[in-house]
């Protein structure tokens, strides 16, 4: 990766480098200057999620496609997959979304997706990096006759919804489904409860008065303690938090319990087999899986690839191996039956499908898998050597490793971007965990804290 762009776009603090006005008018010029074609107005389309800073950047992303004589549509506030959607559905050239997901609310970030609706490529990002920081492309400024336009879209919600609903089965209803939505006050708060709605179900909505600033804030996905108590006060039959700009999504089943991702997937994956719809009869995750969601899947004859962190990881993994379900333990899950990128909506359609075709209440349906007690210790380290070349420590992992044999992993690995070695030890039982994680956090600790 380069130096603005992480695994994610660019990202950072708002009106702080790089997330400034003028940085965000330098990637308008250097992405509408990139997907120009001779012959052709290119559009770009520009979403976001609610974060008050989102004006600032959407004008000045705005002031910069115009400049070079390519034409800007802004569809508002959007999830991230909805405007990957209206990318392709109004064949527009680029699309572009400003959010920093499931950040807090003084993060923003900016992404972009290529025509075909899936994230740019690497090298893609590389050029626009090159001429962002390159600062001479002053000489390729089109003449004042040939300057872009911009046009605000109404119905790009109105269309996404559409596209929603026929992601879930025709010969199934909602009618008589209650359902709690956590909107985490994000870009979800009106295409949610719509859709949920329209297909029939009776829906609670909670965190979906946005006013800027409480995006995210004890809320969303990764908050879901709220949401587990409403569920259980309206006696619904399941809850659903998305994160700020909807690519992710949480379960919460009748009984208040939360759901990881993992569980999602497998709960998915099962039906999807039972269905036929489960290509190559695999299913791709990360590093970050579960142990219990390996054992799951094995239980059930599914095979499994395991990619590294990173949705671009599992999507880029998906597409070589032919997978139709992919995805993250933090909610992050790819249908790419349904849709290029990762969908909280689709995902809550996706379990309630299950939940329908089985006639099965979905904590039932959560045991398909036994979450493994977990134990992860971030360690301040003073250099990043690798682990192998030290002795010690390779001596210490392997002994954990020989200890938990089959019934249990280890994940020692650097941080990317802080001096901090992380510690991740799952097993049988929490005191199990919890004492193998200490005695490798002691010995990276005496060896390179």
């Amino acid at each position: 990766m380069g130096m603005l762009f992480g695994t994610d776009g660019v990202r950072g603090v708002a009106n702080e480098y790089p997330m400034t006005a003028e940085m965000a008018l330098k990637i308008g010029r250097a992405t509408a200057h990139l997907f120009k074609r001779k012959g052709h107005t290119p559009l770009i389309i520009i979403g976001k999620d609610t974060r008050v800073s989102g004006y600032m950047l959407e004008n000045a992303l705005v002031a910069g496609i115009c400049s070079m004589g390519v034409n800007a549509l802004l569809v508002g506030p959007l999830p991230t997959p909805g405007i990957a959607f209206a990318t392709t559905s109004m064949r527009a050239d680029a699309g572009i979304v400003i959010s920093a997901s499931h950040n807090p609310f003084q993060d923003n970030g900016i992404k972009l997706f290529s025509r075909d609706g899936f994230k740019l490529p690497d090298e893609k990002e590389l050029e626009i990096e090159e001429l962002v920081l390159s600062n001479n492309m002053d000489g390729l400024n089109p003449s004042p006759n040939e300057l872009g336009k911009a046009y605000r879209i109404d119905d790009a919600k109105g269309r996404y919804i559409v596209f929603l609903k026929g992601t879930f089965p025709k010969d199934c209803t909602l009618e008589g489904t209650k359902v709690v939505l956590d909107c985490a006050h994000g870009a979800t708060y009106k295409v949610a409860p719509e859709t949920f709605f329209e297909l029939g179900a009776e829906v609670t909505t909670l965190f979906n008065d946005p006013n800027g600033e409480n995006i995210n804030d004890n809320c969303g996905s990764q908050y879901p303690e709220i949401l587990s108590e409403e569920v259980v006060k309206q006696e619904a039959d399941a809850g659903f938090a998305f994160d700020g700009d909807g690519d992710r999504c949480i379960a919460v089943d009748e009984k208040g319990t939360a759901l990881t991702g993992d569980q999602i997937m497998a709960i998915c994956a099962k039906e999807m087999k039972k269905e036929g719809t489960l290509a190559n009869n695999l299913v791709v995750s990360t590093v970050m899986s579960n142990i219990g969601f390996g054992i799951a899947l094995k239980q059930l004859g599914i095979n499994c690839l395991t990619t590294k962190v990173g949705d671009r990881y599992v999507l880029e993994e998906m597409k070589a191996k032919g997978a139709s379900i992919g995805g993250e333990d933090s909610g992050h899950i790819i249908f790419l039956d349904h849709h290029t990128t990762g969908d909280g909506i689709i995902t809550a359609l996706q379990v309630l499908t299950a939940m329908k075709r089985t006639g099965k209440s979905l904590s039932e349906l959560a045991r398909v898998m036994k979450v493994y007690p977990q134990k992860l210790v971030n360690v301040d380290v003073k250099s990043k050597p690798a682990l192998s070349t030290i002795p010690e420590i390779a001596r210490i992992i392997a002994d954990v490793e020989a200890q938990l044999g089959d019934s249990g992993r280890v994940l020692v690995r650097y941080s990317g971007t802080q001096n901090m070695c992380r510690v991740m030890v799952e097993g049988p039982t929490r005191e199990q965990t919890e004492h193998y994680c200490r005695q490798i956090s002691q010995v990276i600790m005496a060896k390179i804290g």
